[in-house]
């Protein structure tokens, strides 16, 4: 794993290797508290637990592979973020919950100490997240790790794919907590700028969460829903979603729809799947992404 302290030609040494490094600005004095010693944690992202189809003919032997995967690793990560869509969405509220029981039995198999949640739409927008809070808790919340202000966002329990007024304001008083240099990390489902609206690759109010956030000068965004890695910068702010771990999307705008996705691969299967792993960089808003294929 990185190292708080590797070099310059270590990180190039990574992002040689299939990590990328997004560096700009200087280490604030809450960041260079924790940089200390090593942390990572990892993000998984688009399991869509109970999905069956041609996209992936291999759909219910892929979560437990990822499991074993991120279980594998030479270093167990600090705690592993789940950035929605944990299950395949269904119009039947039982059989909802009989999906985020079984997801939720297969990651426990995880050897971390701490799992975190957020929702994606096909986990919530059709009771406004009232499963995903039985089996889950709260679909959106903030917490502090190594030096790092973390916060977890919730834009999909809202069928019109908005954070809302509640949760922007909420949103509003706690940065107003914040210093100005705190190093931040934003988890999302959906990306908070426009990435693709006819294709439902946006946030209808993520400008209004974008403004509430561009006063601080080290915020690194991290999504998923896109199944494709992307990466994009709003003024400072970087933002990067994460593969899938059930069927890769086309690139936006590729083609007419979004639908068919990338079309499963029987002599490269589990191709375009994966998770992320993220380290402390030498600065707040440089973390060291390295992306692990499922393949």
């Amino acid at each position: 794993m990185m190292k708080s302290d590797l070099d310059r030609r270590d990180f190039l040494k990574l992002a040689g290797c299939g990590g990328v490094v997004f560096a700009a600005g200087l280490a604030s004095p809450a960041y260079l508290a924790a940089a200390g010693r090593d942390f990572h944690f990892v993000q998984m992202t688009d399991t869509h637990w109970g999905f069956a189809g041609a996209p992936n003919p291999e759909a219910r032997t892929t979560l437990p592979r990822a499991v074993a995967a991120v279980n594998a690793l030479g270093r167990q990560p600090e705690f592993i973020m789940f950035t929605g869509d944990l299950t395949h969405t269904t119009d039947d509220p039982k059989e909802r919950r009989r999906r985020m029981a079984e997801f939720k039995d297969i990651v426990k198999e995880l050897r971390v100490k701490e799992l975190r949640f957020i929702p994606g739409e096909h986990d919530a927008s059709l009771d406004a997240g009232e499963a995903f809070k039985e089996f889950f808790g709260r679909t959106y919340y903030t917490f502090d790790h190594a030096g790092i202000h973390f916060i977890a966002l919730d834009n999909v329990s809202d069928p019109g794919a908005k954070i809302g007024r509640a949760q922007l304001d909420w949103l509003a008083a706690d940065l107003a907590q914040q210093s100005k240099d705190q190093p931040i990390i934003v988890l999302a489902h959906r990306p908070l700028f426009d990435l693709y609206p006819d294709w439902d690759w946006a946030t209808a109010d993520g400008a209004a969460a974008l403004d509430l956030l561009m006063p601080y000068r080290h915020v690194t965004v991290f999504y998923g829903h896109i199944h494709q890695e992307h990466h994009h910068t709003t003024g400072h702010i970087a933002h990067h979603a994460a593969t899938s771990l059930i069927f890769p999307q086309p690139a936006p705008g590729s083609q007419p729809k979004r639908t068919p996705p990338v079309a499963w691969n029987p002599a490269a299967p589990f191709k375009g799947l994966g998770f992320r792993d993220i380290a402390n960089g030498p600065a707040p808003d440089q973390p060291a992404i390295r992306e692990v294929p499922l393949a």
